[in-house]
């Protein structure tokens, strides 16, 4: 459904510009992705500035009120620079918010409508379409650097986090056909892709709502399931990062995939948190209680492992015990890369009603104990590669200092391998490096 209001005539121009404003996750960005692949192919232009533009695309995050807040704010910056605006993407699903703030807009979708959104724009400023000028590539418009791309195999959600409202905003999960997802990634790589990150909102729930569906790709079939699309995207040969895993019995089933250099050794687990009681105030998945077991296991099968997760430290009832006891847990696991979050009521979440509401002040010095205590384990981590030799992927060329990633890294959430040197290296190719020295989260190499 799509909430418009009256549109001004469009300007008279040959081939209509949008200003594009992506906002929220990769998951989001992959939307956008889409979006912008399908304006191309009908011949609209991207503008850098909203200025000049024929109008303004607005790709929101509604996850949380501070996500909210600075999606109201670069709407109503591309009405003042613009004035013609069409909102799509999570916060979409809330228009009557939206409205309230910026009640000009033209034209507000919800997350995922994707034909909505082309229509808005479509009545706002017609295609012009030259089917002779015109040519998108076969991998589609990325918003990413040529080098990676996300690769979305599902959207929505079958759990009910308290805190999370992502199943409103985008329903339940959805997974695509592996067949599908495995031309995307063929044409990614051979546009020159070297890294494909796997997002979703539950990687390793995949093909579970198909009942793990046979599908075809290359003359055979594979089900659409976590460890067959890990088997069929190590034979890509690129870099394959696996994101938002949540950490059910079968993952194991993919970690000797990761030992064997099919797919990278990183897994990305949000855990949240680490005591019982409060995971179940969460109503988190997958949990167990041998979550330390599993994962010494994993390190003995794959010693390379990089594991990343993300907490939230403050949850309605956490008590002064519960979070030391995720302190002490931290000490225990040792996980490589991590973030954390001050838990925020999000309008919506069932978690607002819970009894013991954190106040700010010790939310915060909570926050801080927790980042220096993983910033302590990070360094140590980081400390036992020095002196190695590691692969890693060239992000940006400066004079004399080159910031790459190894396999243990993400883009723009982990930390990065700083390459002194005044050889020429280029955006994307993979060198081997020698590690010199280690920092809390960053590395220093040389060649």
């Amino acid at each position: 459904m799509t909430d418009t209001a009256t549109l001004p005539p469009p300007t008279d121009r040959a081939a209509p510009k949008i200003s594009f404003v992506s906002l929220g996750c990769p998951k989001a960005l992959v939307d956008s992705e889409r979006i912008i692949t399908r304006l191309r192919a009908e011949g609209y232009e991207l503008s850098r500035s909203h200025q000049g533009a024929d109008l303004v695309l607005v790709n929101t995050c509604g996850f949380l009120d501070s996500a909210k807040a600075e999606s109201l704010a670069a709407i109503g910056d591309a009405l003042k620079e613009n004035g013609r605006v069409i909102v799509t993407g999570c916060m979409g699903a809330e228009p009557d918010q939206i409205r309230a703030a910026h009640p000009s807009v033209l034209a507000i979708t919800g997350p995922q409508q994707y034909e909505s959104v082309l229509a808005a724009v479509h009545e706002a400023a017609p295609p012009k379409h030259d089917p002779f000028l015109d040519l998108v590539p076969p991998q589609g418009i990325k918003l990413t650097p040529r080098h990676y791309a996300y690769l979305k195999i599902s959207e929505g959600c079958n759990n009910r986090c308290t805190f999370c409202i992502i199943p409103k905003l985008r329903g339940d999960l959805v997974s695509r056909p592996l067949g599908e997802v495995m031309r995307e990634a063929e044409k990614l790589v051979a546009a020159g892709v070297k890294e494909l990150l796997v997002v979703s909102q539950d990687t390793s729930a995949y093909g579970i709502d198909v009942k793990y569906a046979e599908s075809q790709w290359r003359d055979r079939s594979w089900r659409t399931k976590f460890l067959d699309l890990a088997q069929a995207l190590g034979e890509l040969g690129v870099w394959v990062r696996m994101q938002y895993v949540y950490p059910y019995p079968h993952v194991d089933e993919v970690i000797p995939l990761m030992a064997e250099g099919k797919i990278l050794p990183y897994i990305d687990i949000p855990f949240q948190h680490a005591h019982p009681d409060v995971l179940r105030r969460m109503k988190r998945p997958a949990h167990q209680e041998k979550t330390v077991e599993r994962i010494r296991r994993w390190r003995e099968i794959c010693p390379d492992l990089t594991i990343r997760s993300t907490f939230i430290v403050g949850f309605p009832g956490e008590t002064e015990k519960e979070f030391e006891f995720l302190l002490d847990w931290l000490d225990e696991v040792g996980l490589d890369r991590v973030g954390c979050f001050k838990y925020e009521p999000v309008a919506g979440a069932t978690s607002n009603a819970l009894e013991g509401q954190v106040p700010p002040e010790v939310m915060e010095r909570r926050w801080h104990r927790f980042m220096k205590k993983q910033a302590e384990i990070s360094a140590r981590r980081l400390k036992r590669k020095v002196g190695t030799r590691q692969q890693v992927l060239v992000d940006e060329v400066g004079p004399t200092v080159v910031r790459a990633r190894s396999k243990g890294d993400a883009p723009e959430i982990d930390g990065s391998v700083f390459i002194h040197t005044r050889r020429k290296l280029a955006v994307g190719e993979l060198v081997t490096v020698k590690i010199d020295r280690a920092g809390d989260y960053d590395l220093f190499a040389s060649l």
